[in-house]
Order: structure tokens, then sequence, then C-alpha cells
């Protein structure tokens, strides 16, 4: 179709990162939002090759919805945004349905156009309930609201940033034809840092390791992972909701790129057995008054008694929050510490099968590690879990807490039987939040195997959250 006359935004990546990197910087110097606001609305209204603004959100499992406004509608009405909520799994019933999106004007991105489209712009949104409140069952909301009352309440900068681990299988679609076609096919067998220049591992990393660093994400380096066809690409620390939102980006950047070069990125913890499973290995700190007070050179591990108090809430609450972390049935194959995954309740500087590590660090970058995140979880929930546990919950009366015995579940039926249980989950989600995730993953969990085995059912893959479809769900 020839698009010539259409004039549409088209921006090199050069200038697509410095656009992002200064939006980025407006974020975390705390420029206020009325300013952010009145800058983005007169810059849609000036620039008229954009058509359309992409608006973003979550459900309540991570899953990532997107709108596109039409941008002279959305100039207008960008406070009236009303959507059906009870289509989101995970919101709410139909008789009370009507829910709002809100713009955080501070999440606004420009993308590349030869992956997302000309003439486009994309913004997170807020879900906003029928009152005017913020949506419980939007954890994008609840986390940025309990980042902003730290930093109010005691000046602390939640910082994160994620090692996400995926795998690149020939064909498009792989993971919802894995039934038929009974299994996965590598694209690359090469493994741990070892890729040919031309081969189509590389030119995967690098076409999406490019559109990241247009995007504003500070890579720091990429690299195929250990089994075969799996990949990392890193990037720098972020404000804990702008990490949460680069995850999302990440994995549909991931997407959009595979599926232009005619193959499938999955993010499955675990999609074939007998090699390394997928990680979200969650890097967090925490800065005040521009000091990171996680860092003590007198301290154990160079690491403040502030630090070690965050990890030892972690520890007591490990299988509490376990189901939050480890968000699917697939999610328990991964953690089996034969292949470099962590199953063990304990925190470590050097062990890969603690649930939480020590990395080495200094002044700048010292930080934990929680080590047992799946990439299918939700980015909101897992980080809010992480912070929350780590700076509200309790430490338990346990003899040698950081080394005592004791493992996470290796199933999705405990993991659930603890979070149901656990006065904790309550208080970190609220009951009525707590009620709707467990019924959900009960229904996932419903849909497979109850005992894993030692093959990956077609179940684990199809009913995953990361590729549901209406169809495939009422198919069951």
């Amino acid at each position: 179709m020839d698009n010539q006359l259409q004039d549409r935004l088209s921006l090199p990546y050069g200038e697509l990162e410095e656009l992002n990197l200064k939006a980025k910087e407006q974020r975390k110097k705390r420029v206020p939002i009325g300013q952010i606001q009145e800058e983005r609305l007169k810059y849609l209204t000036d620039e008229k090759r954009i058509k359309a603004v992409t608006v973003m959100f979550s459900d309540l499992e991570g899953r990532l919805h997107m709108l596109d406004y039409d941008k002279k509608f959305l100039v207008k009405s960008f406070d009236n945004l009303t959507f059906d909520g009870s289509s989101i799994r995970g919101f709410t019933a139909q008789r009370e349905s009507d829910l709002r999106l809100g713009m955080d004007w501070n999440a606004f991105y420009w993308a590349p156009s030869d992956i997302f489209g000309s003439g486009k712009v994309m913004v997170f949104g807020e879900v906003i309930d029928k009152d005017g409140s913020l949506y419980a069952g939007d954890l994008r909301a609840v986390l940025k609201d309990y980042a902003e009352k730290q930093y109010a309440s005691k000046g602390y900068t939640l910082n994160a940033a994620n090692e996400i681990e995926g795998f690149l299988f020939k064909g498009v679609d792989a993971e919802r034809h894995y039934n038929e076609a009974a299994g996965f096919e590598y694209v690359n067998t090469g493994g741990y840092y070892h890729s040919l220049p031309g081969d189509s591992l590389r030119l995967f990393i690098d076409a999406a390791a490019e559109a990241q660093r247009a995007m504003g994400f500070e890579n720091e380096k990429d690299h195929p992972e250990v089994a075969p066809s799996q990949f990392e690409i890193n990037y720098g620390y972020s404000d804990v909701v702008s990490a949460a939102d680069q995850i999302q980006l990440y994995k549909l950047i991931c997407r959009q790129v595979a599926t232009k070069m005619g193959l499938s990125v999955s993010f499955l913890p675990k999609p074939v057995v007998g090699v390394n499973g997928n990680g979200m290995h969650t890097n967090v700190s925490i800065m005040k008054d521009g000091a990171n007070i996680f860092w003590d050179p007198k301290g154990v591990e160079k690491m403040s008694p502030f630090a070690w108090d965050f990890v030892d809430r972690i520890l007591s609450h490990g299988n509490d929050i376990c189901l939050l972390l480890n968000a699917s049935v697939n999610a328990y194959r991964r953690l089996d510490p034969h292949f470099e995954a962590p199953n063990q309740i304990k925190a470590s500087a050097t062990d890969r099968g603690s649930m939480v590590r020590i990395p080495i660090g200094n002044e700048r970058s010292a930080r934990v590690e929680v080590r047992s995140v799946g990439p299918d979880a939700s980015p909101y929930m897992a980080l809010l879990t992480v912070f929350k546990t780590g700076l509200d919950g309790s430490i338990a009366d346990i003899e040698n807490l950081r080394n005592a015995p004791r493992y996470l579940p290796d199933n999705i039926y405990d993991a659930l039987a603890n979070f149901r249980g656990a006065d904790w989950t309550t208080e970190l989600l609220g009951e009525d939040v707590k009620n709707r995730y467990a019924e959900l993953k009960q229904a996932s969990a419903d849909r497979c195997p109850r005992l894993l085995g030692s093959i990956v059912k077609a179940p684990e893959v199809l009913y995953h959250h990361e590729v549901y479809n209406q169809f495939l769900w009422n198919r069951f």
C-alpha cells in the first residue's frame, strides 16, 4: 500500500533516543506533573504528523493491553476515556463494568516506526474507578502510589532493574501452536555468549537492543544465554514504576521484532526441559538524599543493616509471596537448582540456588537481587511485592534465617495454599484483589495436569497468561 501521501511521524533512532532520554530525565528530576501534561498536550497539538496515541495498561496478571485513540480526540477528551472493565480478566464484574483511563504523562514514549508503525506515540495509563479513585486491581497504579508515599514520608526513591531472559523459537506464534508442533524448535544451539554475527539469534538481539536503545532504556550489555536459542538484553536502573513499564516494553519489543523475522519469543519460565529456564532476576536498591542506603563498606558483604533487614523480611515471607513472583504452572519447573535456578529460601553472595543473592557492589551499585522471579509474573505485582515486603513485612523468629534449610514450593498448588493462608498477602494486596488473583491462578492450574512430570504439557503453554486468548480459554 502506497502511503507516501500520509506524511506520518517516523523519526530516526538517534532522535528517538534523545526524546525518550529527555522524558526519562524529567521523571528522575520529578518535574511537576502539571508541567509535563501541558508540554505533552502542546506537543500532540503542534505535531501534525501524529495520527494516534497508543494508551497502555496491564490487567491483574500483568497482561499488557493497548488502545489506539485518535490524537485529536485524545487531546480533547484525555480526562474522560472510558472502557469496559468486565472484558479484562481480573477486573470488574459485568454489572459494574465502567472504568476510566487516566494518562500518566510521565510515562510517554516515542517508538520506532519500523516496529510499532508510523504516526504514533505511546503512553501508559492508570485505571480509575467509578468514584474517581485509583482502581485497586491496577497494580501499576498501586505500585506508583506506594512509591510516591515512600518518597513523601521517608525520602526513599525505590530503584529497580530486571535481567529478563527469553527464548527465540522458529515460526510465528510458536506458543499457540505448541500442541500441533509437539514442542519448540531452536533457531540457534550455540549457548552462552556464542552466536555468529549473522545468525538469527544475533540479528534478533541486535534489532531488539537497537529498539530499546531508541526508547531510552540505556542499554548495558546483551548476549545469548546458557540454553540454546536463549537471550538476555540488559539495561540500566530506573525508578520502580519506570522499571516495571520497561519490562512490559521489553517483552513487547522482543515479540514485535521476532514476529517481523518470522520467529517467536517465549518468556515461559521453562519452555524446554533439560536446559536452563528463563528468569527475571530483580535487582533493587533504595536511595535517600542522593545516597544508596543499601551500601555500607563495613557491613556484612558491604551491605547496611537496613539492607539486611530488607532481605530478612523477604526471606521471612518467601513462601507467602512465591505465587506473586512465580505466577504460572510452568514457573515451578524452573525452580530447579540443577539449572542455576533458585529454590532455597536463603541469602547468599555466591550460591545461585538462593532466593536472594547479594551481588558484588560499590557505593553506587550495591543492591539486592531477588532471583526467584519468573519472567511471566506481572512486573507491577512483582516489584510491589519485593519492595513492600522488604520494607513493611515482618522478620520471622527463625534460627539462622538467612541460611536455614527451607525451600520454595515445587508446584502451583502448594504456592496457592501458602498464598491464601498468609495474613501478609492480605495486607499486601487487600482482601478483594488477593481473592481475585487466587481465583485466576486456581483456574489456570485446573486447566493443567496436577503433576508436572518430565515433559512440558500443552496446557502449560496454551493457558499461559501471556499468550492467553478468549478462544483458547473458552475451548476448555
